[in-house]
Formats: C-alpha cells, structure tokens, sequence
C-alpha cells in the first residue's frame, strides 16, 4: 500500500509502527490522514500484536486540519465520514502506543487518547484548544479528558484552550510516562516488545474489558469481564503458561 499523509514499518514482526508524515503542516489531521491510519489497522495481519502511533521528535499531530475544518457546516459534521475511521482506530483489538512529542493538540490530543498507553517526550504539549475557535472538541475530547484527568483538570483545559506540559500531563494521568524526547520511540517500542511476548489472547481480553468500563456501569463491566476469563481458561496460551512457569522457562504464547 501507498500513503500519501502516513509512513508505515514493523518492528521484530509483532509491532507496527505507523508514523504521520505531514510536517509541513504540523502533522494536522487532515480526512486522509485519518483513513490511512484506519486503513492500515483493518490490513493489519494476525502477526502484528501491538501498534505505536507517532509523529516523529517534533510534533505528534497540531490539530485537525483548519481548511478541512473551515468550510464544514453542520449537516456535512453529522454525515462526516471521518466519524467512521475514528470508531475504527477506537474499535482495533490490539493495543496502541501513542509515543507523542512537541504539540499533540485538538485533534492530535484526541488522537492520542484513542490509544491504550501515551508515551510523552518531556517536550510534549497537550490541550485541547478548540474553545479558541469558537467551537468544541468533536471527536471524544471532551469525553475521554474527563475519564483520564477528572471533571476538574478537564474543565480547565477545554475552557481556557490552554496547552499543558508532559510532566503536567503525568500529574493529571493523561499520559502513561516521561521521557527524554531523544528515547520516546526507543520506550515505546521497548514497551511494545514487552506486549508482544505476552499471550495474545490475553492481551486483547484484557484490552476488551478494560474498554467495556468506558462503555458500560461497574456491574455490567464485570460480568463482561467473567465472561471473557472464562472464555480464555481453555486456550492453549493459558496451557502453555502455567507450563512454563512451573518448569522455571520463558512461555512461547501463539494466540490459541
């Protein structure tokens, strides 16, 4: 596949890592963009078990891009089509890394909290900036802040439009960890490494519950959870690593 707004690798076999390619623009997030990030989720193969999303040392994603943004009316925001490679970044099975730094902004920021784990550069700047426009976040910003930060951080950020450092993102629990900008990629793929050797029925299990809680209230969230543990206590990868831990070896998980 070629792409016009995204640069694709692998990593080991297991990990993909998809970089945005638009640093003329910032990296902003233009429709393409988001259906070539969409596009390479659904292709991927069954040998890809994690994925981190970047955009680089210098700037992860600025925003979405103001000329699409521009001429959008309301009728054209509610038919946008954009709504639908969203629902697939937000739907991929597999977890994603999102290994952020310089802007992760509006869109970018959203983005980001599409995946499971951020990885912050120290030079990261998060926020949600929309409110400077006259408009609101539209792609979960203003749910997804509230889960992570609380209403309280959440309110401040989506009012004021101001932008927040990594090390205050880490406070707030937006991000996972804080790096140097120079090792951001390296922890995140050292990390990625880490979740490939694990079962991957497990991994997406876990991935699946832990999303039903945003989804769902405590009780339904929890039953949703026994049904899947229990759906994995006859796979061949629960086999194979009880084995290896009562026989001291490192498991060979193969996702059955």
């Amino acid at each position: 596949m070629s792409f016009k707004d995204i640069k694709v690798e692998t990593e080991n076999q297991h990990i993909l890592i998809i970089t945005i390619n638009r640093e003329s623009v910032f990296n902003a997030l233009r429709t393409n963009t988001l259906k070539e990030i969409a596009e390479v989720l659904s292709s991927s193969s069954d040998e890809i078990r994690c994925v981190i999303l970047t955009g680089g040392e210098k700037v992860f994603a600025a925003g979405a891009d103001i000329n699409e943004l521009e001429i959008k009316n309301t009728f054209e925001s509610i038919n946008d089509v954009r709504t639908s490679y969203w629902e697939t970044i937000k739907d991929f099975k597999k977890p994603i890394i999102a290994s952020v730094n310089g802007f992760c902004l509006g869109g970018g920021c959203e983005l980001a909290m599409h995946c499971d784990i951020i990885i912050a550069g120290d030079n990261a700047q998060f926020g949600q900036p929309e409110i400077n426009l006259g408009i609101m976040p539209g792609a979960g910003g203003t749910q997804r802040t509230v889960k992570a930060m609380g209403k309280s951080n959440a309110m401040l950020m989506l009012l004021t439009g101001d932008f927040i450092d990594a090390k205050t993102a880490k406070k707030m629990n937006l991000v996972s960890e804080v790096v140097p900008v120079q090792t951001t990629i390296i922890r995140s793929i050292e990390i990625a490494n880490k979740i490939a050797k694990k079962s991957p029925l497990a991994v997406n299990a876990i991935k699946s519950s832990v999303l039903a809680s945003y989804e769902t209230g405590l009780s339904a969230s929890l039953k949703y959870e026994k049904t899947i543990f229990s759906g994995i206590l006859s796979s061949s990868d629960k086999k194979e690593g009880i084995s290896a831990f009562k026989e001291k070896r490192k498991p060979n998980f193969k996702g059955q």
